[in-house]
């Protein structure tokens, strides 16, 4: 579905990744871990090209999405949630998850709200749909987040460190939505440092450290039997 081919990317003289090379695949979880540093949120960024690599080729459904004149069919495909939730403070729940419905689809205002509240259900906010951000727990703006990205109904999720900016207790009811929406067969990407998680969760792991990928393949043959020595390192220091 995704494939990137020799990516690098540097800021100044800092090479945050080296020539990495993957194909991503459809309807599957790929959880990408590594060492703080180590590039993954760049690579993450780079795939919806919120970044933009110095180089290398990013192909989306078989298209070089760097050739693309306008990004915006590519963000409403894939679909990008923050560590950070980027809700806007001074609209509703509801509003910001029906916002882009409104703005780029340009859906009706009615339409738009039935599908939000639709959404907002799925991720058990519907009793929060009149509140605004400031009212929310980070757990809560982090489901809200997750909802206004499934309103595009893109092909692709990616989620960069969902839980990262949240309290230890409101790290499972994130946790839990995400690994609710894996099992509809979304293509999904995640940075996180989960690993108990991601070895619950995903179907592929991307093992990443120093800007480079070490090893990739089926989460549960790398949690059980990694083959790099850097990869066994890592787990024994964070299992």
């Amino acid at each position: 579905m995704i494939t990137i081919k020799n990516i690098h990317k540097s800021y100044d003289s800092l090479k945050v990744l080296k020539g990495i090379d993957y194909e991503f695949k459809h309807n599957k979880t790929t959880a990408i871990i590594g060492s703080s540093g180590s590039g993954k949120s760049t690579l993450l960024r780079c795939l919806n090209l919120l970044e933009n690599p110095n180089e290398g080729d990013i192909f989306f459904l078989n298209e070089n999405v760097q050739e693309l004149k306008d990004t915006t069919t590519l963000r409403e495909q894939v679909g990008m949630v923050f560590q950070s939730f980027n809700l806007f403070s001074n609209m509703s729940v509801l509003e910001n998850v029906s916002y882009a419905l409104r703005v780029v689809k340009k859906m009706k205002k009615t339409e738009a709200d039935t599908i939000s509240k639709a959404l907002l259900e799925t991720v058990g906010l519907s009793d929060k749909i009149s509140a605004y951000p400031h009212h929310l727990s980070g757990g809560q703006k982090q489901r809200v987040a997750i909802a206004r990205a499934l309103a595009m109904k893109p092909q692709v999720l990616l989620f960069d460190e969902p839980t990262s900016a949240l309290d230890p207790e409101m790290v499972n009811e994130v946790l839990a939505v995400i690994k609710k929406l894996t099992k509809t067969g979304i293509t999904s990407i995640v940075v996180t440092h989960e690993m108990k998680f991601a070895k619950e969760v995903a179907d592929e792991i991307i093992y990443m450290d120093k800007g480079e990928l070490i090893e990739s393949g089926n989460a549960s043959e790398f949690f059980n039997n990694p083959k790099s020595k850097r990869a066994k390192e890592f787990l024994k220091n964070i299992i």
